[in-house]
């Protein structure tokens, strides 16, 4: 039996945001942790198989993703909670530093049979809880959608040769992939983002979308290539923003009734039309977090104010 909940596996931190000007700001985030959090603004049932410490980042990290709907999956808490300091220039954008350690609880308890499966970032390469997060996604991929976002972090997956080969394990277990331009430079320099895609798509990924910024967005999809403009907003920073574009490429799948194990064969299949409804919606989310500070994923009532 499939449920309708999505699992989103990976870490969940605290965020320490130093401006231009030397000021800081604090915000609770991760990769998959901002996923499912703007999975549970949209409305869906989520839950977060993460580790936190119990300690006061671990709890600011709750009460954020518990209001927001997010649950917590059950297990022993981590030593400590981990902490990730963003650096903006002058433009908004984000460089980052880390200080985490990441692994799963071994008494780790989620909900049987989710719908789909999320993971991505450090959470994927990062051991030992990278290889824990491969089994689960091994484990799920009867029953549930599975989709990966890389968002390489450089400097803590080391030799690039290594961190490709390792996110290029996620490419071929997931169904769907959601990659930046700037991840594939440096995963593949000099290779055209397209044909970066093309090349993941072949080997049997049923959707792959590549998010360019400012540019917009491409996804391969049934052989197609398929373009959406972003929309065009003051930046306040891009914290969150691809995490936020994640959620919105579930959510819309999800509305499309194309997740599930069994909804495989129509996701490889779905119409172009359908796709760009999709990465439409997806670009009004992005848009909505950028112009915000920090990863702030608008919820389902803020989206449909803006039309979408």
């Amino acid at each position: 039996m499939t449920h309708s909940h999505a699992l989103i596996v990976g870490e969940a931190l605290v965020d320490v945001v130093v401006r231009p000007d030397g000021s800081s700001a604090t915000h609770p985030g991760g990769s998959p942790a901002n996923v499912a959090l703007g999975l549970g603004r949209l409305g869906r049932d989520v839950e977060l198989l993460t580790a936190l410490g119990d300690d006061a980042h671990g709890n600011l990290v709750r009460a954020h993703l518990e209001k927001s709907h997010v649950h917590l999956a059950g297990g022993t808490p981590a030593a400590k909670t981990s902490v990730a300091t963003a650096h903006l220039d002058a433009h908004g954008v984000a460089t980052y530093d880390f200080d985490l350690t990441w692994s799963l609880a071994p008494d780790a308890v989620t909900r049987p049979h989710p719908l789909v499966v999320h993971t991505g970032s450090i959470a994927a390469v990062l051991e030992p809880g990278g290889t824990e997060v491969e089994g689960v996604l091994r484990q799920a991929r009867a029953t549930s959608t599975l989709t990966y976002d890389p968002n390489a972090r450089p400097t803590l997956m080391g030799d690039v040769r290594a961190a490709l080969a390792r996110i290029e394990t996620f490419v071929g277990l997931a169904d769907v992939v959601k990659v930046s331009d700037e991840d594939l430079e440096w995963l593949m320099p000099g290779v055209d983002p397209i044909d970066a895609a093309r090349q993941w798509a072949a080997a049997g990924t049923a959707l792959v979308v590549v998010t360019r910024g400012g540019e917009g967005s491409v996804a391969i999809a049934s052989g197609a290539v398929i373009e959406v403009p972003s929309m065009r907003v003051d930046v306040v920073d891009t914290v969150g923003a691809g995490d936020s574009y994640m959620g919105g490429l579930i959510d819309g799948l999800w509305s499309a009734g194309l997740l599930g194990g069994q909804r495989r064969e129509d996701l490889a299949s779905a119409p172009a039309s359908v796709i760009t409804a999709v990465l439409e919606r997806c670009a009004r989310i992005a848009a909505i977090t950028v112009s915000r500070a920090g990863a702030n994923p608008p919820s389902s009532e803020e989206l449909e104010a803006t039309g979408a």
